[in-house]
């Protein structure tokens, strides 16, 4: 039977059922269906808020063999790769930047996308198609540019095309066959072990505590709790702050428990939690979203982001945890850093020339920037 290729409007219009066939296998949890479809439907990422879902997917009958998330956007904020200054020149030059198509999970920026094909069909061919696609579909729409952000690393350096590939930097905790967080701290050189003990220990010095509650231990009001504190987070950073989700998105969490996980902390014998990290998790890989205190305690923020996300990755045997954007803190407590790769393809000659003539130096750059924060990371030497 022959393909027949769709562009959905909707994450909706593709059965859920189809969709997680494609998905289920994937060592991430951000583009499962009810993600992606919550994000759409209650958090406000989409058309009314830039981002306009165009979802190519090839069909055989009624059976999904390969798709892709794609959005039309018309800026980059949420993207995450950070073209301002690109757009910036181009504009200048008289060259299009916008509209661009891209494909990514919505205003997160976790590694993993790829075209996503049926276990079993001819992945390489049905890539190839999807990609054709995708540039048949980028000039009917006059976009400027075709991209794909946060890609699957061992799978973008070989996507056949005129791409330009520009090198990122992200941060990632990997448990290399730990039994418990000591075995983790015994990595450390001595000074770090003593520093990381501090930090935990400042939290019962502080009369708080810490767990990590998942599914369907989670209390409800957590959700609504998520959601001021995002805000007050927000808050903290004024023009540039990460402000992408609607508060209905988060009193509708409930509909993707199995996914969830909440490190928190509690003072005393309170049942609210002081503050709250919000982490995705599925086939060994925790992905973490968002953080919030009502109450600020030293020391709070690395237990809550850091050492309860890796306790639990630890307890449960899982391969790794990509604790999202963020600083350079993180080197200090243990996590690596990975390239990824941003796939480019421009339609305007002007864009392409300007692109490219900053590409090597930026990609040599960050590649750098990754080897330097690798040899800082304070493990004890062999």
């Amino acid at each position: 039977m022959s393909l027949t290729v769709r562009v959905h409007r909707s994450l909706s219009e593709i059965p859920r059922a189809e969709w997680d066939a494609l998905t289920n296998h994937l060592p991430t949890p951000v583009f499962d269906w009810s993600w992606l479809n919550l994000l759409e439907t209650a958090g406000g990422l989409d058309a009314d808020h830039g981002w306009t879902p165009l979802h190519l997917a090839l069909w055989r009958g009624s059976e999904l063999v390969a798709a892709a998330p794609l959005y039309g956007r018309g800026d980059s904020w949420g993207d995450f790769v950070y073209d301002f200054a690109f757009a910036d020149a181009a504009a200048r030059s008289g060259a299009s930047w916008y509209p661009k198509l891209v494909g990514m999970c919505p205003a997160t920026p976790s590694v993993g996308w790829k075209v996503f094909v049926r276990p079993g069909e001819d992945e390489v061919g049905l890539q190839a198609r999807w990609f054709d696609e995708a540039d048949s579909l980028a000039r009917r729409v006059g976009a400027a540019s075709l991209q794909a952000n946060f890609t699957e690393p061992s799978w973008s350096d070989s996507v056949p095309g005129p791409w330009r590939r520009w090198s990122h930097q992200n941060f990632v905790w990997e448990n290399r066959s730990h039994t418990d967080f000591d075995g983790y701290l015994a990595t450390f050189d001595k000074n770090q072990r003593r520093n990381i003990k501090r930090e935990r220990q400042s939290l019962a010095d502080q009369g708080l505590s810490l767990k990590v509650v998942s599914g369907d231990a989670i209390p409800d009001s957590w959700f609504s709790l998520m959601g001021l504190l995002y805000e007050k987070t927000n808050d903290q950073f004024g023009p540039y702050a990460a402000r992408f989700l609607e508060p209905s998105f988060f009193t509708a969490l409930g509909a993707i428990r199995p996914l969830l996980s909440f490190s928190a902390t509690f003072q005393g014998n309170d049942p609210l939690p002081v503050a709250l990290g919000f982490l995705l998790g599925k086939n060994g890989r925790f992905v973490g979203r968002y953080w919030g205190e009502r109450e600020h305690y030293p020391d709070q923020y690395f237990n809550v982001c850091y050492y309860g996300p890796i306790d639990e990755t630890i307890r449960r045997g899982w391969k790794d945890f990509d604790p999202g954007a963020g600083s350079e803190l993180k080197v200090r407590r243990g996590f690596r850093s990975d390239r990824n790769v941003s796939l480019h393809r421009f339609y305007d000659p002007v864009a392409d020339k300007l692109f490219a003539s900053y590409l090597g130096r930026l990609n040599r750059q960050e590649e750098a920037r990754i080897e330097a924060l690798n040899a800082a990371v304070p493990f004890r030497q062999e």
